[in-house]
């Protein structure tokens, strides 16, 4: 994942699956993506077949969003991404100076997605617990985003440790115990340094505002001290700029072109105008937060001279006159001595003649 600055969010406009299928949409889900300011715009890669059974239900909100008599694979077969596409969309993401990414859902995928050269790999939530999936997905030896929705801390501990022994071992492993004993070894902790980001999620499609628990986002900080982002399903701009406000160097949000389309994901989706305003939200936030240090800033240094007060004579002074506490006071006059010296001149004698008002010298 390349950023254009160190301290710069990276910023993934997720099209996924609201192409619906359809090519002309595809691309053009990769020029809004690009007009508004997004460093990647990341699709979905995979076989239907290999991803769901022909029983396997749907979650609550793609029965809300999509034909509730219709079987997960059967809507998944509809909003597959043809490889023939992959290196077309990725040309022209290029031609449009961002990014092309896709999350692959099976090991076919993954090495399709790895031969087109991805520069980094999203690993989705639901396969987190997938060790076989997230070792090939770490043995690729790209750097890694890690989503955590639906998962709990001990979870996240599980996905870490498969990455770790996936970039310490060629080979895969014979059981969870020894991911386990990898996972001992400081060097392979190590190895994730720099290398996974994860990324804070919570997998209900709009997400309501009150599950949102960006809290979790420093847990994983603090636990891993790894690199923390946001993968984000409420509607609107809030909560994606409150996580960067919190420390989100990933921000991951899905848009589309029209939220009234039909598909699973659109209606929990923004519409271009909004991930525009989201980009520029962020950038200038990103502004805003600036550096830790609490110091004077460029601008401030006129307006500190022309506030800050200096210490003054209050009546009129002989040279050589002792100065008592009730003849000194302090005014704005742009120069002279600060007013914190003020008690140390109480009790020296005036180097001349002052009148009052006069700054002190």
């Amino acid at each position: 994942m390349n950023r254009e600055h160190q301290d710069s969010v990276f910023i993934i406009a997720e099209a996924g699956v609201n192409h619906n299928g359809e090519r002309e949409l595809a691309f053009e889900l990769v020029d809004k993506a690009a007009q508004a300011g997004a460093d990647a715009v990341k699709f979905q890669t995979f076989d239907a077949r290999k991803l769901a059974s022909a029983t396997a239900p749907k979650a609550g909100y793609q029965k809300n969003t999509t034909d509730a008599s219709e079987s997960q694979l059967a809507m998944l077969q509809k909003l597959e991404l043809p490889r023939a596409w992959h290196k077309d969309l990725q040309d022209h993401a290029k031609a449009r100076g961002i990014q092309f990414i896709s999350t692959a859902f099976d090991v076919d995928s993954l090495d399709f997605l790895c031969d087109l050269g991805m520069p980094f790999f999203k690993v989705p939530s639901g396969e987190l617990t997938n060790g076989p999936l997230l070792w090939r997905f770490a043995r690729t030896g790209k750097p890694l985003v890690l989503s955590t929705g639906m998962a709990t801390l001990s979870e996240v501990e599980q996905g870490l440790a498969i990455v770790a022994h996936a970039l310490a071992d060629v080979q895969e492993p014979a059981s969870m115990a020894e991911v386990w004993r990898c996972w001992g070894d400081a060097a392979a902790r190590a190895r994730l340094q720099g290398h996974v980001t994860l990324l804070h999620c919570t997998s209900q499609y709009p997400t309501p505002m009150e599950e949102v628990n960006l809290r979790a986002m420093d847990t994983l900080r603090n636990a891993f001290g790894l690199e923390v982002g946001y993968s984000d399903h409420t509607e609107g701009l809030l909560i994606p700029l409150a996580a960067v406000a919190r420390g989100a160097r990933v921000i991951e949000k899905h848009f589309t072109l029209d939220r009234n389309m039909p598909g699973p994901d659109h209606k929990a989706s923004l519409e271009p105008d909004e991930l525009r305003q989201m980009v520029e939200q962020i950038r200038a936030l990103q502004q805003v937060l600036g550096l830790a240090a609490k110091a004077p800033q460029l601008s401030e240094w006129d307006t500190r001279t022309a506030a800050r007060q200096q210490v003054i004579v209050l009546r009129d002074v002989a040279a050589g006159e002792r100065l008592e506490r009730q003849d000194l006071g302090t005014a704005r006059t742009g120069r002279g001595l600060a007013a914190t010296t003020l008690w140390e001149r109480v009790g020296t004698c005036a180097n001349r003649a002052y009148q009052a008002g006069e700054v002190l010298e």
